[in-house]
């Protein structure tokens, strides 16, 4: 989340001129702001990349190569779609370069068959004044996007999202950076591996998981970490170059002993949502960290129109759960007869996987605990048809300030058999649980990575307190109640009390300090 003062004002000024300016609608303005800060980090990412293959003496394709090649400039070919050239035009020739050239580009950014063009062939450019442009393009170069350390476009939308009115309306609120590494690393996907997210918003679980395979194959000499614990300069150099490409979206048989899953098919990334926006800010959002071709597509995942099915071996995911769906557009895969989007998409993730895929998803505390028939039913495929192995339960002021809502994180892996599960009491996640989220030295999450590294092989009388680990027999007679405080042993402390004389000692002296009062305010009358 934004927590730099001069850098909310900065995105504060920018929402501000374009209400001025004639977009008054919250999403389209979201949409045309990510657009511009997308084509700034677009070069700039682009020279980064550059200059660290000169370092290391390798070859470097840009990301402008394909249009300099067909459209050579008299400035430098293709050189009139980088930020550097077109941001410094007059007015009225920026408006019209970046309407007719530059958005012409970013349309076809991708490969031919990219679900990122596709996407992008509806993108629209609908900035009406000359003025509103270059008034943005200036405060988003006052941002210094590229020397934040940070996802700004993510953070972008999650700050611009705490001023929707509908803000949090279907469950669109961004899940914390911290709270997707989290569960990132409790899963910790592998090269080779075929990653999703059914409901994938902005895509910060899948940037996440590409980070982190790239990470886990960085040289140590190589990757660096800043001060908020996350990795830079990963070039996943220690992979195989095979893995390498599946991991960036291009099509390759990973069909080896080497692979995980040893299966072939797919590409290592896919998202779906059913928000066009955010299909193409997602979209965004991979290719700057550097997935080139982005197998991100616009679906309602749980429609009859949906029809995957055990395609993949991590699924990471925050899904919608404050709304419904039409019961008439529910796919029949389903076998839990609701129109709760939470309860549906635990199933969904369930059929996803393949045998012995692994999933982190957040639910909203009522799943674990509901007690009509799909609530029960939807804990018994987690309980009955997986290794159920952990549930963190999160505090309520996780997703403050769009939600309140108390919320855990099922781990699970499809197949197995659930012995025993292991729950965590998370009390503090590194930031205050009020709505200004400051950061706090209180933090559970490495004490919960380094606990679930260990997991149900722990016994029950574990010295760490906010650790439960429970024997799937007393779940199942439970009615398959998955609610930490169920099972969390609850302290009796011994309560001291004064003996019988000492308290009416006490009680005869209040009488008669009471009495001399009275005896004065009669003396005043």
């Amino acid at each position: 989340m934004l927590t730099d003062s001069n850098l909310k004002s900065k995105v504060d000024s920018l929402w501000n001129r374009f209400w001025s300016g004639g977009i008054s609608n919250p999403l389209t303005a979201i949409e045309q702001m990510s657009y511009l800060i997308f084509l700034k980090r677009l070069e700039d990412m682009d020279n980064a990349r550059a200059a660290a293959a000169k370092r290391r003496k390798t070859d470097f394709k840009s990301i402008f190569d394909k249009y300099e090649k067909l459209h050579p400039s008299p400035i430098g070919e293709g050189k009139g779609v980088r930020w550097s050239y077109w941001s410094q035009l007059p007015g009225d020739e920026m408006l019209r370069h970046v309407r007719d050239t530059v958005f012409e580009f970013l349309r076809n950014l991708g490969s031919e068959t990219s679900s990122f063009t596709q996407h992008m062939e509806d993108a629209m450019f609908t900035i009406p004044k000359a003025s509103l442009l270059q008034e943005a393009v200036k405060i988003i170069d006052d941002m210094h996007i590229s020397e934040q350390n940070i996802d700004v476009q993510g953070d972008l939308y999650e700050y611009l999202l705490g001023q929707l009115s509908t803000a949090g309306k279907n469950g669109q609120f961004r899940t914390p950076r911290h709270i997707i590494r989290m569960m990132t690393k409790l899963i910790d996907p592998k090269a080779g591996e075929r990653i999703c997210d059914p409901a994938a918003g902005t895509a910060g679980f899948l940037v996440s998981a590409y980070q982190h395979i790239l990470e886990m194959n960085t040289s140590d000499d190589i990757k660096t970490y800043d001060e908020e614990g996350m990795p830079h300069n990963l070039i996943g150099d220690k992979m195989e170059p095979k893995f390498h490409k599946f991991l960036k979206g291009t099509l390759v048989d990973v069909r080896n002993n080497s692979s995980p899953s040893g299966r072939s098919g797919g590409v290592a990334l896919s998202g779906f949502d059913f928000d066009a926006t955010m299909v193409r800010m997602g979209a965004m959002n991979l290719m700057l960290h550097g997935v080139d071709n982005p197998n991100f597509r616009y679906a309602d995942a749980l429609s009859k129109q949906f029809s995957e099915k055990q395609c993949y071996d991590v699924i990471l995911a925050n899904p919608p759960f404050k709304g419904s769906i039409d019961e008439s557009d529910v796919n029949e895969r389903f076998t839990t007869k609701t129109k709760k989007t939470e309860l549906l998409f635990v199933e969904l993730i369930y059929d996803l996987l393949v045998t012995g895929g692994r999933a982190a998803v957040i639910v909203p505390d009522g799943v674990l605990f509901g007690t009509s028939n799909a609530h029960v039913g939807v804990r018994k495929i987690l309980v009955d048809k997986c290794k159920l192995e952990g549930i963190i339960s999160m505090p309520s002021g996780v997703f403050k300030p769009y939600a309140g809502v108390s919320t855990a994180v099922l781990v699970f892996t499809k197949g197995g058999i659930t012995g025993k599960v292991w729950f965590y009491d998370m009390q503090a996640d590194g930031f205050s649980l009020d709505d200004k989220r400051q950061k706090i030295s209180d933090n559970d999450i490495p004490d919960i990575i380094k606990e679930f590294a260990v997991g149900s092989k722990q016994l029950a009388r574990n010295k760490n307190k906010k650790v439960v680990v429970v024997n799937v027999d007393e779940i199942k007679k439970n009615k398959y109640d998955l609610s930490i405080s169920r099972y969390k042993p609850v302290e009796h402390k011994p309560v001291q009390y004064e003996k019988p004389g000492a308290l009416m000692d006490k009680v005869l002296m209040l009488e008669e300090e009471i009495a001399e009062y009275v005896r004065t305010i009669k003396k005043s009358v």
